[in-house]
């Protein structure tokens, strides 16, 4: 059944700014996804209770996210920065499938083995470790597959010193700057897998975050993940997953553990072509965090479904242009707007479009110009870029005159308003 949001209009001040948001509809969906349409003009903001979803874990901090539209599902504390342990070896993989892919390094490349690895990360370490020989050289390829299936701590200092110098310099110049670029605000690093340090730091949220990046992007270095043992100097070692010898359609991902940041996992599946995204962390057991990984797994796919609210180049809405031909803009999606629902129908669906304005003209197609955010029974469930669907040219004069005019009566307005 196809699920249908007239879009309304509404302009929205946030003090302090020129923030405008663009109700595009609010839906209290019942079992038929029927019900009454309702305008509304409020953020909501704050973590799920599990009373309201029909779920709750152990975990101190998870989250559930749909792989495809990145619909959040369930979180749990998911903004609480906790040590990431061995998961935040999925920040280097990444630097290194995007060196890879940009042309800088190759994976027949080999890289040296250093005292400093082999002692750290080693053997000799007690740690997790592919066991490569000291002053051996590996293949950018074999690292990947230690640091990936074996979890191998000198795997990863080798290929930190030998793409940047140092683990310190991988950290902060290749691992920080990587992560910004891909979104993760939150995120920092100070070597390149996970060993304690006070400065390992990453959410829940942003290792799923993470991890969908991987998956969607690379997709044929994700396959490395699924790999379920791997050979090194004649030492055989299972992956340490677990989900994938007892989930249905487990491919992924990494699991971690040191004592300042408990067992944690970031585990991934797919069933009836929806994959599912999982990240909990903190637990006091590696059995507990098997279970609970599997056991949020299986509640998503059972209990949700997606749901298409626009189609890609479908208008969503419209956003206030200043000193244009048109007084507004109408706003597409690339892609289309898809959100994961209760099968039961329960959810209310409230779609906002947000975007700092009014947009100044001229403007062309394509032109990014703000997001579409789409809260689920109060939470942000996803959030997809909107973009120019046409041209709008610069305006008369007059049309700039008064257009100026409006947005200086407007910030006295405003300005008023916070003395109050």
């Amino acid at each position: 059944m196809s699920l249908r949001l007239p879009m309304l209009r509404c302009n929205r001040f946030t003090a302090g700014t020129l923030t405008r948001g663009l109700i595009a509809a609010a839906l209290i969906a019942g079992m038929a996804w029927g019900g009454a349409v309702l305008a509304a003009n409020q953020s909501v903001q704050g973590a799920k209770k599990a009373d309201d979803v029909g779920f709750d874990g152990d975990a101190p901090t998870a989250i559930l996210i749909e792989a495809s539209s990145g619909s959040v599902l369930f979180e749990k504390n998911a903004d609480e920065l906790r040590a990431p342990s061995s998961m935040m070896k999925l920040m280097t993989a990444e630097v290194v499938f995007n060196a890879i892919k940009k042309g800088d390094i190759k994976l027949t490349d080999e890289y040296r083995i250093s005292e400093n690895a082999w002692r750290r990360g080693g053997a000799p370490s007690g740690g997790s470790t592919m066991f490569a020989a000291i002053n051996s050289k590996v293949s950018v390829n074999d690292l990947l597959h230690g640091a990936i299936i074996q979890s191998g701590n000198d795997a990863c200092i080798a290929l930190a010193e030998a793409m940047a110098g140092n683990e310190r310099i991988f950290a902060a110049d290749f691992m920080t700057k990587r992560a910004r670029e891909l979104g993760l605000t939150r995120s920092t690093f100070a070597n390149s897998n996970g060993l304690p340090d006070p400065r390992n730091k990453m959410t829940v949220r942003e290792l799923a975050m993470l991890a969908r990046h991987i998956i969607l992007d690379f997709p044929e270095f994700y396959k490395l993940f699924g790999e379920k043992e791997f050979t090194w100097n004649k030492i055989r070692q299972q992956n340490r997953n677990p989900l994938l010898n007892s989930m249905e359609g487990a491919d992924g991902l990494k699991t971690g553990y040191t004592k300042e940041g408990g067992y944690g996992m970031v585990g991934s599946a797919v069933q009836n072509g929806t994959r599912l995204i999982v990240v909990v962390n903190g637990l006091d057991d590696s059995d507990d965090r098997a279970s609970e990984a599997k056991k949020m797994l299986e509640w998503g796919f059972r209990n949700f479904e997606t749901r298409t609210l626009f189609a890609a180049e479908q208008p969503v809405g419209y956003a206030k242009v200043f000193g244009g031909e048109s007084r507004s803009v109408k706003l597409v999606a690339k892609t289309p707007v898809k959100v994961m629902v209760h099968k039961n129908g329960s959810d209310k669906l409230i779609a906002r479009i947000v975007y700092s304005g009014p947009v100044r003209a001229p403007i062309e197609p394509g032109q990014r110009v703000g997001v579409v955010k789409v809260w689920r029974s109060g939470n942000v469930a996803v959030e997809t870029p909107v973009y120019a669907a046409e041209a709008i040219g610069t305006g008369s004069t007059m049309r700039r005159a008064i257009d100026g005019a409006s947005e200086l009566v407007i910030g006295m307005f405003r300005a008023g308003a916070e003395k109050l």
